[in-house]
């Protein structure tokens, strides 16, 4: 399939009788999950055997799910505590990925603080230092083909950020030498919100064209599908239903006929998008039958 089109959804009762089934209710054809608690550091170890149970039933369905790690990871922080436990779960939830036979673990890039009002160019090198010092050894520990990817998540751009839009891809992928298990995760209403003119004609075609400019081929593993609730470079990470923001609809057409985009699959993670009334999963679906066509 050239796209498959799910969206992010609950475990509840279990990867098998929660995430799966509620994704077969809404006509996922991938999915993204928690495996643990999306605001906490608490490090769920799973159940082997459910494990084992999700990762051959998706398996059998050739459903690619994805798991997102928690919303506190910040490999920039300058306390000592929180980059220690940012680590700890990234290398944890990419252990859980392998378990659970996900493709991929999406992890927010982070950002740096600079409380003492010092040099903030300073500041950003040495977070981004810390990022490879964090990653560079867990990305060698997953360097096998069947591995799952760890999936860089650029910002909307607030705050200090450390990777906010595009072009900063460039220095965070630098900063773990282009490691080949180092994949991207492009969200747009991040990257709309950090400035790119997705809301133009032709402009996401651009935004996709220099991704793969700065990452090379095949590095584009994921996208998250929404649209903004602001406008462009608002910086503002508020997601909104497709068609219904400032992005509009024209941008998942121009995704879904980037030869980039072949096979990368697009979660969604706008409002309502777990109800079974759901419109976005189908518009999805008839605008990639639409680019199709063409």
């Amino acid at each position: 399939m050239r796209n498959p089109v799910g969206t992010h959804v609950l475990v509840g009762k279990g990867l098998v009788d929660g995430a799966a089934a509620q994704a077969d209710l809404l006509g996922c054809e991938t999915f993204q999950v928690f495996t643990g608690n999306p605001r906490g550091w608490a490090l769920s170890a799973g159940r082997p055997a459910e494990d084992a149970r999700f990762r051959d039933l998706m398996g059998e369905r050739g459903i690619r799910t994805f798991i997102h790690a928690p919303y506190l990871v910040n490999l920039g922080s300058p306390t000592a505590s929180t980059y220690e436990q940012s680590a700890a779960t990234v290398a944890h939830n990419l252990a859980r990925a392998a378990q659970i036979g996900a493709e991929g673990v999406v992890v927010h890039t982070g950002s740096y603080v600079d409380p003492g009002g010092g040099d903030s160019a300073a500041r950003h090198a040495a977070a981004l230092r810390q990022v490879r010092e964090a990653l560079l050894p867990v990305l060698d520990a997953i360097a096998g083909d069947d591995a799952p990817w760890l999936l860089l998540e650029p910002t909307a751009g607030q705050g200090r950020s450390l990777c906010a839009g595009v072009d900063d891809l460039e220095a965070y992928l630098a900063a773990l030498d282009f490691h080949p298990k180092a994949g991207i995760c492009l969200d747009t209403c991040h990257v709309f919100a950090a400035g790119a003119p997705l809301d133009e004609a032709g402009g996401t075609t651009a935004t996709v064209d220099r991704v793969v400019e700065i990452g090379g081929p095949g590095r584009l593993r994921l996208i998250h599908a929404n649209d903004s609730m602001d406008v462009r470079g608002a910086a503002k990470d508020r997601h909104q239903r497709i068609g219904e923001g400032h992005i509009g609809v024209g941008a998942f057409t121009e995704l879904f006929a980037h030869p980039a985009t072949a096979g990368v699959p697009m979660i969604l993670e706008t409002p309502d998008s777990r109800t079974a009334d759901n419109r976005d999963i189908p518009l999805l679906k008839a605008l990639r039958a639409e680019a199709a066509g063409r």
